[in-house]
């Protein structure tokens, strides 16, 4: 990837979906290739307003790296035609005066080997797939990170960089935040899969001293639609927030919504996604 360091974002950026796009923005999209993985999937960077007007050729932004990069932006690439909605959430709060512009970078997940890419342990329950979920945290600190910032006019540190993602894809950024702590300054969690591994993300967030200085997390009550399930799940959320109210992380710290009748989808998270955005991102 260091080949790509000095070539101009605009030049990398392909419109892969044009046409049937419910895309709101400046969204560039851009084909990435991993050396850790061995694929080739799309990074999709949604700038903020008037990013290249002369006048703000030096303006620097912080960033929120999301997985899941199909489901964010577009319906006509979401999951069963959902979408996230980031890209009009984003818009929203932003002409509202309610967050400071950010950039968005959805990463894409590896399609049939999603649940490999991010699922760090083995024995975790989900079929007979190798769990490769321990590389992700290589993936985007040795790949993604540097491409984005070699490419698009980015602030450091981690006050500036966020992460999150959605059931696996929540699972996977909070692993990353637990193995490599003081990296992302602002993590959004929602619906996530803490009974991998016989919930090892749990004993690992126990164990863990440095914590992000914003933590998001949420989940439904109808997440598995049978009962015991979804109690399951959501007791799960409920435990890691006793975690991490244990290790001082208060109101302004740490959000949490447990929301009633809301089910594992799409169309729940980018319901609940301004409250997210507004308490992740705002100043």
């Amino acid at each position: 990837m260091g080949s790509l360091a000095g070539i101009a974002a605009d030049a990398l950026a392909t419109e892969v979906f044009a046409g049937s796009s419910s895309v709101r923005g400046d969204l560039r999209i851009h084909p990435f290739t991993s050396s850790v993985f061995g694929n080739t999937r799309y990074l999709r960077v949604l700038v903020p307003p008037g990013y290249d007007d002369p006048a703000r050729r030096d303006r620097r932004y912080p960033v929120l790296y999301l997985n899941d990069g199909q489901n964010l932006f577009d319906s006509a690439t979401g999951f069963g035609g959902m979408e996230w909605g980031v890209d009009e959430t984003l818009d929203n709060l932003l002409r509202g005066g309610e967050i400071p512009p950010w950039i968005v970078v959805g990463i894409d997940h590896a399609d049939a080997k999603r649940a490999e890419e991010y699922v760090p342990y083995a024995g975790a329950g989900l079929l007979t797939m190798t769990p490769r979920g321990h590389a992700y945290p290589r993936f985007l600190l040795e790949e993604v990170l540097p491409f984005i910032q070699a490419c698009y006019r980015t602030r450091r540190g981690p006050r500036n960089a966020g992460l999150g993602g959605s059931s696996l894809g929540a699972a996977i950024a909070l692993y990353t935040v637990l193995t490599h702590p003081g990296i992302f300054g602002r993590v959004l969690l929602e619906s996530p899969s803490l009974f991998l591994g016989r919930r090892r993300l749990l004993r690992g967030a126990r164990e863990c001293t440095t914590w992000p200085h914003r933590v998001y997390l949420a989940a439904g009550t109808r997440e598995a639609g049978e009962h015991t399930a979804s109690a399951r799940l959501v007791r799960n959320v409920r435990e890691l927030e006793d975690v991490l109210r244990g290790h001082g992380l208060g109101r302004a710290r740490l959000t949490v919504v447990i929301e009633e009748g809301a089910p594992h989808s799409e169309t729940a998270w980018a319901a609940r996604l301004p409250l997210a955005l507004r308490f992740l991102l705002g100043t």
